[in-house]
């Protein structure tokens, strides 16, 4: 089943409201997407998120390096193409915008093949279980005027949704300050319903992040999310050997050598490794 098309298009999504996390302010949301023809006819759609601006550049590395691996090549040979697109962008960024394409590509290969084989991709993948999956409500960003009371409405009207964890985002405001917060939340929610916390880096140093996250540790987080920058993994090691909430990273880290780092490092307990970042499903 060869591939004989491959398109790929930049879309900008603006936020009703500006939105904060951390270390950095929000407009607006730049995504790629990608779609993967066959000589059958059949469609496969693929995309990964490129940040807040210039996701133009993730499309124009499909166009331009990625594509030829891909167009005239069996849609099967996924780890094949994978690897070609990898080596072939080796000199211009084996993570970052290059490998967030290269994610968006192979899903597009998977969606394809699942359709051609009549199957949804989580059969196909060889999954057995009907059930549902747990899932929490991630939210909880910084913006204007939103005090700890209004955090905690927001997080109560999840809860009343049927969700049964929640996660607010830390880290732009004081340690102290993000207590408030934090705790307004647990008022609110209660013991039974978990709540994770979502740094977004926000820390450039260990010792920062620790002295931060025990000043939360009564209110029993689920874990404290990317505390530091991703490349900083003896610092998260360090964090994580520190405090008594789990760490967990994983959104921004690509390829299987960065999660071998992570774990040889002890770096985190929580791997939250993202298909549409980390190299596709292939990756994954």
């Amino acid at each position: 089943m060869k591939v004989t098309e491959l398109t790929a298009h930049t879309v900008v999504i603006p936020l009703r409201n500006v939105t904060s996390l951390s270390t950095r302010t929000i407009t607006e949301r730049h995504y790629t997407l990608v779609k993967v023809r066959t000589e059958s006819g059949t469609e496969g759609i693929g995309f990964c998120y490129c940040g807040n601006s210039a996701g133009g550049i993730v499309t124009k590395a499909i166009r331009d390096l990625l594509s030829r691996h891909v167009v005239g090549h069996d849609s099967h040979e996924t780890e094949a193409i994978w690897d070609a697109m990898y080596r072939d962008a080796l000199l211009m960024g084996r993570r970052g915008a290059i490998v967030r394409g290269m994610s968006a590509i192979d899903i597009a290969l998977w969606d394809a093949n699942a359709k051609e084989a009549e199957l949804p991709l989580y059969q196909y993948l060889g999954a057995f279980k009907q059930e549902t999956v747990p899932a929490y409500a991630s939210g909880g960003y910084y913006l204007e005027g939103k005090t700890p009371e209004h955090l905690a409405d927001e997080c109560a009207s999840y809860v009343d949704l049927g969700f049964d964890a929640v996660k607010i985002k830390v880290g732009r405001v004081s340690a102290r300050e993000d207590e408030e917060r934090i705790a307004a939340v647990r008022r609110v929610i209660g013991d039974d319903v978990e709540l994770f916390a979502d740094a977004n880096n926000a820390w450039n140093d260990a010792t920062s992040a620790i002295r931060a996250i025990r000043l939360w540790e009564d209110y029993d987080l689920g874990w404290v999310e990317e505390p530091t920058m991703p490349d900083e993994m003896e610092a998260s090691a360090l964090i994580a050997a520190s405090v008594a909430p789990p760490i967990a990273t994983g959104e921004i880290h690509q390829t299987r050598w960065d999660f071998q780092d992570i774990l040889n490092k002890g770096a985190a307990s929580i791997l939250q490794t993202d298909a549409g970042v980390c190299g596709g499903i292939t990756e994954f």
